[in-house]
C-alpha cells in the first residue's frame, strides 16, 4: 500500500495494529506507532485504543500507559480506559488495573460492560472477594446488572472465590439463563466439591429444555466421580453418545476417571481401549485408576506400554505411577521411575513426587532412607511430605521419628487435625498416655475439631449420605438393627479363635463405633439382593476398626464390599482386603 503511494489513515491503523498484537510483534508495532504520529492519526480514539491494546498484548505495558497518558483526549474516553484496564489484568498487574478503574470513576468517565469484563479477572481469588462485591455493586449502580455477559462473569468470579452462596443468589435472580450461565454455576459447584448440588442443578437444567454441551458434562462427570454416583454417570455417558460428543477426548478422559473412581475399573479400561487417540492425560487417568485400586503391577505395565507407544511422560503421569508403586509396595520399581524422571526425561521432581517417594520408602520400612530423601530435597518440603513420614512411623511404630516429623508438619499446617490424631494414635499404641494427653491438650488449646466422617452409597440412581452416628435416615431403625446383628456375628466369629492375631482383632473390635461406612454397609445389605456388590465412598481414611469389621462381615455374609476412602480403594471379599492391610 505504501509503495503504491497510498497513505494510511485512521481506518487503516487499527487493523494492522491488531495483526501486530496477534502475532506479538512489538518492534513492528512501534514502527507503526511512528507512522501513526507522522500521519497525524494519533488523536483518533480507535487508533489510540488499538495502540494501547497492541502494546499490552506484546507485554509492553509501560508503553501502553505512555500512549494513554500523553494524549489528554484518551483520558476522557471509555474505550481507552477499557483497553488499558484489560491490558493490566491480562499482564497480572491487578493492582494497577484497580487504581485505573478508580481514576476512571473519579474522572466521571462512563463505565460499561467491557470495563467490568476487564476487571472481573482481578477478583477471582478469595482474598479479593470484597473487591468483587464492590464491582457487583457498581454494576447495579450503573445499570449493568441486567447485562448477561457481565452477570456471567460475576457468577464465575464468585465461584472462583469460593463464594458459592453469592453465586447462587446471583444465578437465581437472573431473568434469562443461557447455557453459559448454567455451565458457570454447574462448574462452580463442581470446583467447590458440592457434587450433590451439581446433580440437582443439572436435572433442573434438563427441565428448562436447555441442551447440555461438553462443558456441562465435564462438570457433572467430575461430581459423579466425587460421590461415586455410578448409575448417574452411566446415564451421562449415554447422553454424551446420543448428543454426538462420543469422540470428544476431554469427555473420554473424564469418563475413564469417573468409572475408575466409582469402582468400575473394567468399564474405565474399556473406554480407554476404544479411544481413537490416547493422550498422556488418558494414560494418566487409567494408570491412576489402577493405582488407586491397589493394582500396582497393572499400573506399571500400562506406564511401560505408554512409553513404548512413544508418548513422552509428564510430571502428572509420574505422580500416578509413583503413587501406584507406593500403594502396591513396589519399592524398587518406584525408585527406578523416580530416578528416570530427571535422568531420562529431564523432569525436575516436584513436591508431589517427593511425597510419593517418602510414602513408598516409609511403607517399606525404610524410614531412615525416607528421612534422608527429605533432607536432600532441592525444594523446601511441604506438609504432605512430612505427613507421609509421620504415617509411615505409625505403620512401623517409630515414636522418636514420629515426634520429629510431627514437629515439622505442624509448623507448615498447624490446623490439620489429622496429624494430631495420627501422633496421638502412635502414642496410644506405644502405651504412652502422657504423650496422648499432651497431644489432646494441644488440640484443645488450638480449638481443633475433627472433620466429621461421612459416606455415600448409591441405590436406584439416588446417592444416600450417612454421617457418623447419624439417625436421620428414613430407614435408621432398620439400619441400626442390621448393624447390631452384624456386630454380634463378628464378635462371635472372633471369639471362636484363640490365636494371638484373633486376640489382637478382639482388642481392635472392642472399640467399635458407629462410623459412617458401617451405616452405609448396613443400608446396602438391607436394600440389595444377595451377591450384589456394595460400593461405599468415604471422605476420610478408613480406620483399623472399620477395616477389620468389614473384612469379617464380607466373610460372614459372603458379599463383596468396595470402599473408597481418602487415599485408595479397598476391595473386601471372603474375609480379606485387596490392600493386604497395607494402606
Amino acid at each position: 500500500m505504501l509503495r503504491s503511494g497510498f497513505s494510511p489513515n485512521a481506518f487503516t491503523f487499527p487493523f494492522i495494529l491488531k495483526s501486530c498484537a496477534t502475532l506479538s510483534l512489538p518492534i513492528s508495532g512501534s514502527q507503526l506507532h511512528c507512522h501513526v504520529i507522522k500521519t497525524g492519526c494519533d488523536p483518533d480514539p480507535f487508533v489510540q485504543t488499538s495502540l494501547i491494546s497492541m502494546y499490552c498484548r506484546c507485554s509492553s505495558i509501560e508503553y501502553a500507559r505512555k500512549v494513554f497518558d500523553e494524549n489528554g483526549e484518551s483520558r476522557k474516553l471509555t474505550i481507552c480506559y477499557n483497553a488499558l484496564i484489560s491490558g493490566y489484568t491480562s499482564n497480572s498487574r491487578f493492582y494497577d488495573g484497580v487504581l485505573l478503574f478508580r481514576k476512571m470513576r473519579e474522572a466521571g468517565v462512563l463505565v460499561d460492560s467491557v470495563t467490568m469484563l476487564g476487571l472481573v479477572p482481578v477478583c477471582t481469588l478469595p482474598a479479593h472477594l470484597s473487591l468483587g462485591m464492590c464491582l457487583h455493586g457498581c454494576c447495579v449502580k450503573v445499570g449493568l446488572d441486567s447485562n448477561v455477559s457481565v452477570s456471567n462473569c460475576l457468577l464465575t468470579m464468585y465461584v472462583k472465590c469460593g463464594a458459592v452462596a453469592y453465586a447462587r443468589a446471583l444465578f437465581n435472580g437472573m431473568p434469562e439463563k443461557g447455557l453459559i450461565t448454567w455451565n458457570a454455576m454447574i462448574s462452580g459447584y463442581a470446583q467447590n466439591g458440592l457434587a450433590h448440588h451439581v446433580l440437582d442443578l443439572y436435572h433442573e437444567m434438563e427441565l428448562t429444555g436447555i441442551h447440555p454441551d461438553p462443558v456441562t458434562f465435564l462438570g457433572v462427570l467430575s461430581s459423579c466421580a466425587y460421590i461415586g454416583a455410578h448409575k448417574v454417570g452411566c446415564e451421562i455417558e449415554r447422553q454424551i453418545h446420543c448428543r454426538g460428543f462420543g469422540s470428544n477426548p476431554f469427555l473420554g478422559n473424564s469418563l475413564i476417571n469417573m468409572y475408575a473412581r466409582c469402582g468400575n475399573l473394567g468399564k474405565a479400561h474399556a473406554i480407554f481401549d476404544h479411544m481413537p487417540e490416547k493422550s498422556v492425560i488418558s494414560w494418566t487417568a487409567i494408570i491412576g485408576g489402577y493405582g488407586m485400586h491397589g493394582h500396582g503391577e497393572i499400573a506399571v505395565q500400562l506406564f511401560d506400554e505408554m512409553i513404548g507407544t512413544g508418548i513422552i511422560p509428564d510430571k502428572a503421569v509420574f505422580v500416578s505411577v509413583l503413587s501406584a508403586c507406593s500403594h502396591a509396595g513396589l519399592t524398587d520399581k518406584g525408585l527406578d521411575y523416580f530416578a528416570a524422571m530427571e535422568r531420562t526425561y529431564g523432569l525436575q521432581p516436584g513436591l508431589d513426587h517427593y511425597s510419593c517417594m517418602v510414602d513408598l520408602l516409609g511403607r517399606a520400612g525404610q524410614l531412615k532412607e525416607a528421612k534422608e530423601l527429605i533432607e536432600s530435597m532441592k525444594l523446601k518440603p511441604d506438609a504432605p511430605i512430612w505427613g507421609a513420614l509421620l504415617g509411615a512411623c505409625k505403620i512401623h511404630k517409630n515414636v522418636e521419628l514420629a515426634e520429629l516429623a510431627f514437629n515439622q508438619v505442624i509448623k507448615l499446617d498447624p490446623t490439620n487435625i489429622g496429624y494430631y490424631v495420627l501422633l496421638s494414635n502412635i502414642y496410644c499404641e506405644a502405651q504412652n498416655m502422657e504423650g496422648v494427653l499432651k497431644v489432646r491438650a494441644m488440640m484443645r488449646e488450638r480449638k481443633l475439631k475433627k472433620e466429621p466422617g461421612y459416606s455415600y452409597v448409591e441405590y436406584k440412581g439416588r446417592v444416600h449420605l450417612f454421617l457418623a452416628g447419624d439417625r436421620t435416615h428414613p430407614q435408621a431403625k432398620e439400619i441400626y438393627g442390621m448393624l447390631d446383628e452384624l456386630e454380634n456375628l463378628v464378635k462371635e466369629l472372633v471369639g471362636s479363635y484363640k490365636n494371638d492375631q484373633e486376640r489382637r482383632n478382639e482388642e481392635i473390635l472392642s472399640g467399635m463405633g458407629v462410623h459412617s461406612e458401617k451405616l452405609a454397609i448396613a443400608f446396602g445389605l438391607l436394600n440389595t439382593r444377595p451377591g450384589t456388590e456394595i460400593v461405599v465412598i468415604k471422605n476420610l481414611r478408613i480406620c483399623e476398626n472399620c477395616h477389620l469389621f468389614i473384612k469379617l462381615v464380607s466373610k460372614i455374609v459372603d458379599r463383596q464390599f468396595v470402599i473408597r476412602d481418602a487415599t485408595r480403594f479397598h476391595h473386601f471379599r471372603n474375609g480379606t482386603c485387596s490392600c493386604k492391610d497395607y494402606w
